[in-house]
């Protein structure tokens, strides 16, 4: 047992001096990460910056062992979280590997301490730590656009009415917005003066967002294209959709609430109300427990 925990100690001690080698060393590292690094420094954590260092050599073996389609899954959810803190697929994996090499030593501490139960935290953090911010900024963004999307497309119906034209008005009213959908709304303008298509542009928009209302926005835009349908009353038409689709959603949320809020006003706030109650009775009655108890 000494002789294994001793083995694990000298692993993590190896360990920490390769990290701080591999930062004195130089690490090169790609062009989109150094830009991150460099000029990204209001979006990249110091914390971040350091671990992208420790493990960028490690990267390209990283996306190796992936394979090419896991890799271009994970690109596309990095894509539809907005690239969080100026994430890359380079610097996903770069995390990756020192989560993973971190978890691992950690691990092999707790079993060799004796403490199998810690040992599946060590797993579980080497196994989804890189993940986490990609979860999280696909479910902000998520809910930010789809909150923005309605009002958006109210501004944008009004704004086309008056005469501007659909391209001009996308450009015009995405400059009054801020966020995540006026983002998205200036990507695809920028794609369409590069020479892009439209319907490509906006098939891209679809592709980088994992949201209902963007892809019911992309599909009704398209299809009153190929109808013909004016586009003033095609926008206020999904913006009526989506607000109902809202409403729909929104009262389903509060009929899944109402019985978990009872569950837990049964198993929480009923019995300690009891006790409470129980309590204060007994002590009100001036019992005197000590004769009942016998001594």
């Amino acid at each position: 047992m000494g002789l294994l925990l001793g083995l694990a100690m000298g692993a993590a001690v190896f360990g920490i001096v390769t990290a701080v080698r591999m930062l004195r060393a130089g690490t090169p590292l790609p062009a989109d990460l150094q830009l991150a690094l460099e000029i990204g420094s209001t979006r990249v954590s110091a914390g971040g910056s350091a671990i992208d260092r420790l493990g960028i050599r490690f990267a390209p073996l990283v996306l190796r062992l992936m394979g090419r389609k896991a890799v271009d899954r994970k690109r596309k959810r990095i894509d539809q979280a907005g690239n969080p803190e100026g994430l890359t697929i380079d610097r996903y994996a770069a995390r990756r590997a020192v989560y993973g090499l971190f978890g691992l030593l950690t691990t092999l501490v707790f079993i060799v301490a004796g403490f199998p139960l810690f040992a599946l935290f060590g797993i579980a953090f080497g196994a989804f730590a890189a993940d986490l911010a990609i979860w999280q900024g696909i479910r902000t963004r998520r809910d930010v656009i789809d909150r923005t999307l309605p009002d958006f497309l109210d501004v944008l119906a009004v704004v086309v009415s008056a005469g501007l034209g659909f391209r001009q008005a996308l450009d015009r009213v995405s400059a009054r917005y801020e966020g995540p959908w006026a983002d998205e709304i200036r990507i695809a303008l920028r794609q369409m003066d590069v020479g892009v298509s439209r319907r490509q542009a906006f098939d891209e928009l679809r592709r980088r967002n994992d949201s209902e209302p963007v892809n019911q926005f992309v599909s009704a835009l398209q299809q009153g294209e190929e109808l013909g349908a004016p586009i003033a009353d095609t926008l206020i038409q999904i913006a009526r959709d989506m607000r109902r689709t809202d409403a729909q959603n929104a009262r389903r949320r509060a009929a899944r609430a109402i019985p978990m809020a009872t569950m837990a006003t049964l198993v929480f706030m009923v019995p300690a109300t009891m006790i409470i109650i129980v309590t204060g009775m007994i002590l009100g009655s001036g019992t005197d427990f000590g004769q009942v108890l016998g001594d």
